[in-house]
């Protein structure tokens, strides 16, 4: 069984920084790894690998230090990896995305799965697995919790749902979107990071995978970022420093005050509308 993975490299503290004319994260103003998710769909792959056979190759579009997640990835277990890196990708949205990394699968053919995270933690759309699917015009399974069977034609799975799951089947290859249910991924060591830094990785850019010029990077993008603005937290009220009884008397008065003056009257207490 040939597996391809999609993961992406985020960055790890929240404190980035925004292109202001692009609309654009700068990847390189904080520290990156592995989006967290796409660690559930690296395992659920080799899972699967290690039950039935195969493969597992990694893929990544991104800036050239996109490569050490990708070595982490080899260093968790997958046997081979592909970074999708040029400048020609370069503000690429989820549609553009979805069309680069499927351009690159394609070439990778012939496989059996493709398996993404749930989301990216930087993004939060959760678009790019399904928009994967849809321009490799595949069956697309979302929410996956559990692989119960997998053959050579079709993959009986568990999908999460409110309230409960339900058991799907689909016919192969298809996209695959899992959560964290999936299974928690296995740590690498000393040993197998050592071992994934001899391996070569390929890096190939639009000409490789036969990209569209009109169909990538922010000429490719359908949605547009028109404007960025910093929110201003401004708060502003009364202090009072609680000494005696009489100070919370007078707190709770200026609450309820507060309540009145905003037509929140349903919190105050049934007491309080009696009086």
């Amino acid at each position: 069984m040939n597996i391809i993975v999609t993961i992406k490299q985020v960055p790890e503290s929240s404190n980035v920084k925004m292109d202001p004319e692009t609309g654009t994260m700068l990847r390189t103003s904080a520290e990156a790894v592995i989006n967290p998710l796409d660690t559930n769909a690296i395992e659920a792959a080799l899972t699967l690998r290690d039950k039935y056979g195969g493969k597992v190759t990694v893929i990544s579009m991104g800036p050239k230090r996109a490569v050490e997640a990708l070595y982490e990835a080899l260093a968790m277990g997958c046997d081979e990896a592909v970074l999708l890196s040029s400048p020609k990708f370069a503000g690429s949205d989820t549609w553009a995305t979805s069309y680069v990394l499927a351009s690159a699968i394609k070439k990778l053919a012939p496989y059996d799965m493709v398996i993404c995270g749930e989301r990216a933690t930087d993004g939060e759309t959760g678009q790019v697995g399904p928009g994967i699917a849809a321009c490799l015009d595949l069956p697309l399974g979302t929410y996956i919790s559990k692989f119960i069977e997998v053959d050579e034609d079709k993959a009986r799975f568990e999908r999460a749902v409110e309230g409960g799951h339900e058991i799907l089947q689909t016919s192969l290859p298809f996209v695959a979107v899992v959560v964290k249910e999936i299974g928690t991924p296995r740590l690498s060591t000393v040993r197998s990071k050592l071992k994934a830094k001899k391996k070569e990785i390929p890096v190939w850019g639009a000409d490789e995978i036969g990209a569209k010029p009109e169909s990538i990077g922010l000429k490719g993008s359908p949605t547009k970022v028109v404007k960025i603005n910093t929110p201003k937290l401004m708060r502003k009220g009364n202090l009072i420093t609680i000494k005696s009884p009489a100070d919370i008397e007078k707190a709770a008065d200026l609450f309820i005050d507060f309540l009145k003056e905003r037509e929140l009257t349903e919190y105050i207490t049934q007491k309080e509308r009696a009086s």
